[in-house]
């Protein structure tokens, strides 16, 4: 395509070469294009960084201290009030409008109120986190792939999107570099009011020693990586409950058997993250969603770092990888009626998935090998909370009444549903 070399993988077994057998050989990233080099501060981000020893101080860093099992349980208070917060915004929203919410919109404010909060420490009032999130929506527009990503020589073309570009890079700066400068201060000033505020993804950055660089991150690195942090879970957490929720309406009766999980596993409390653990059929379901939806159709791009060979074929060094999910998780060579969505295939153990692909890939939503995405385990904890959470309060049905789901998608950073999934819930326990 254009100056590229593309190859597409929609085979499990040469995912499984590429990613596990030749990890390191096909860990790297493609050339960009200038537009997103502003972005990402020349790679200095976990995902677009070159292999290499600047990247593992980055994902290193992330994983260790913001992302592994034991860091992630530390937020559970920050994810449980988002939850409330949630279902008193899906109660208002369904009171005002006659019983009927948007699915999406809720999920994604609950998803980035949480990523927030990581990453700065500090709550927001909802109308800066809805500044926030204007400015994130606007980057991520801006992102969106170019013929001149293939095709460098049109670059002269697209004057009016690079200018555009900075514009939207500058106001990114100007809203996040002072919560980065009030942070740092606090931080400094231990006995000061703002002291209170709890650990954070920046706190593990100011300080940050990278391999092979001298330097802590400058406040335009920080300011990346910290995005990087909120984009990477928002919008990919937010589609998959999206569709989770279309299917639990097309399919009553999953939805009730999970209903009747929740009520026979914490009876009339609140779920809590711990009780996720108990809940076969839930898991069961979330990972029928991720093989069925996957977040993207592709996964991020990635380069064969020297030359090499793939299914017998010889790679050039550089060569792009694009892995298209729908291609391995509806292969009816892998899986039984693929088209269905049916969680009892992992309930009852008639099949199962190694999501992360290491012993075998049928299904790798979050990608595999050495660039699989570190947030894998934060957002399932995310998506099981949630779905658990929505299905406990809220019975949910189709809107208009009685109307056919609408399962085709369209691509928005990710893989949204054409039409905008509304629903009519009704509180349980509510007889009318």
């Amino acid at each position: 395509m254009g100056t590229r070399t593309i190859i597409i993988l929609s085979d499990a077994m040469l995912c499984h070469e590429a990613f596990i057998e030749k990890g390191a050989i096909f860990a790297g990233r493609p050339r960009e294009n200038p537009t997103r080099n502003i972005f990402s501060c020349n790679k200095f981000t976990v995902n677009s960084a070159v292999y290499g020893l600047e990247w593992r101080s980055l994902r290193r860093n992330l994983v260790q201290n913001m992302l592994s099992s034991s860091r992630i349980k530390e937020f559970h208070s920050i994810r449980s009030q988002a939850m409330d917060k949630l279902i008193d915004r899906l109660r208002a929203e369904a009171k005002a409008n006659g019983g009927v919410v948007s699915v999406l919109k809720n999920a994604r404010f609950a998803v980035f109120c949480i990523l927030l909060r990581m990453c700065f420490g500090i709550e927001m009032d909802e109308e800066t986190i809805e500044k926030m999130d204007l400015i994130t929506k606007n980057v991520l527009i801006t992102l969106d792939p170019r013929i001149d990503d293939f095709l460098p020589i049109l670059r002269p073309f697209f004057g009016k999107q690079r200018k555009r570009a900075l514009q939207v890079r500058k106001q990114q700066l100007e809203n996040i570099t002072p919560f980065i400068q009030q942070r740092r201060v606090a931080l400094r000033n231990p006995g000061s009011n703002n002291s209170a505020m709890r650990f954070s993804y920046l706190d593990t950055l100011f300080d940050l020693k990278v391999e092979g660089r001298n330097s802590a991150p400058s406040n335009s690195e920080l300011v990346s990586l910290c995005s990087e942090f909120i984009n990477g879970g928002t919008d990919t957490t937010a589609t998959v409950l999206e569709w989770g929720i279309a299917q639990l309406i097309h399919n009553p009766n999953i939805q009730s058997k999970l209903f009747d999980e929740i009520k026979s596993t914490v009876g009339d409390r609140t779920v809590e993250e711990k009780d996720v653990e108990n809940m076969k059929y839930l898991q069961a379901i979330v990972k029928e969603v991720l093989r069925k939806h996957p977040p993207t159709y592709f996964l991020l791009t990635h380069a064969a770092t020297e030359a090499t060979t793939l299914g017998g074929f010889n790679i050039p060094i550089g060569a792009n990888l694009e892995v298209f999910l729908p291609g391995i998780s509806e292969d009816p060579k892998i899986w039984s009626n693929p088209e269905k969505f049916d969680p009892d295939r992992f309930y009852i153990g008639k099949e199962d998935a190694d999501i992360t692909g290491v012993t075998m890939v049928k299904m790798i939503p979050f990608g595999a090998g050495r660039r699989i995405c570190p947030g894998l385990t934060m957002a399932t904890v995310h998506i099981h909370l949630m779905l658990a959470r929505m299905v406990q309060e809220f019975e949910w049905t189709a809107y208009p009444p009685n109307s056919d789901i609408d399962f085709s998608g369209k691509f928005e950073f990710t893989v949204v549903m054409s039409n905008t999934l509304k629903s009519r819930i009704k509180p349980r326990g509510d007889t009318r």
